[in-house]
């Protein structure tokens, strides 16, 4: 092998620069009150579980939140005293979740190659599904963690069941999301220039046409939505951590 193609072949090794989005701009409507990324579990809040994954993760070299405008001071000293120094920004939100994901990408360093973008109220991310994730997108251009449904899926109308839906090929699709920056970019600014309304980043990605590549995701890798949530990731961040 030429000094050249050995050259060429360590280039290749290198491991992808990868930025994550952390959006934690939500307002936990449906908690009832209960700050989901504040609520504390063995004396430690959601948010701090989160961060520390991507801390961890010598594939992820920096962090951005974005942040409710209201809780950017509290994320500021929550990172200073759990030592999260990869957290290089922290982005007020915006109106909407397009808009929040929006400000934390166009914050990031031009020279990201990939951005991952993930639910702050996700706190059971496994780093070993963050790091599985990552190599799909340095290898696919897009990817993000999915779990097959195996429950019997019904389409229903004004609380009547119409029809059972063949759950063959379907998933429940997870975050982190993770793409080629300059990817996700185009395919944010393409569905807000339409406003086309986009429930997740992987969809904006495939109305212009890129394929996102799936990777087997966690049962755990809950987000917290409701009340009823708090008691599942105590579980299973009980079980990970004692």
């Amino acid at each position: 092998m030429s000094l050249f193609s050995l050259t060429k072949s360590i280039k290749s090794l290198k491991p992808p620069t990868c930025t994550a989005v952390i959006a934690a701009a939500g307002i936990s409507v449906r908690c009832e009150g209960e700050d989901k990324l504040f609520y504390t579990v063995n004396d430690k809040p959601v948010l701090a579980y989160t961060l520390e994954v991507f801390e961890d993760c010598s594939l992820v070299n920096d962090i951005i939140v974005v942040a409710h405008e209201d809780r950017i001071e509290s994320i500021g000293k929550l990172c200073a005293e759990y030592g999260f120094t990869k957290v290089s920004k922290i982005m007020k939100g915006g109106a909407t979740r397009l808009e929040s994901v929006m400000n934390g990408i166009y914050a990031a360093s031009g020279k990201a190659r990939l951005i991952a973008v993930h639910d702050g109220a996700r706190p059971c991310i496994d780093i070993h599904l963050l790091e599985k994730t990552i190599h799909k997108a340095a290898k696919f251009n897009a990817a993000a963690p999915a779990v097959a449904i195996t429950s019997t899926v019904k389409k229903a109308k004004d609380g009547v069941i119409k029809e059972t839906v063949d759950r063959e090929g379907l998933y429940e699709i997870q975050t982190p999301q993770i793409f080629r920056a300059e990817l996700l970019k185009a395919a944010l600014t393409n569905a807000a220039k339409k406003k086309t309304e986009v429930t997740d980043d992987c969809m904006a990605v495939e109305l212009i046409g890129v394929p996102v590549h799936i990777v087997e995701g966690s049962r755990k890798n809950i987000k917290i939505t409701d009340n009823q949530d708090f008691r599942l990731i105590e579980a299973f961040l009980n079980e990970e951590y004692f």
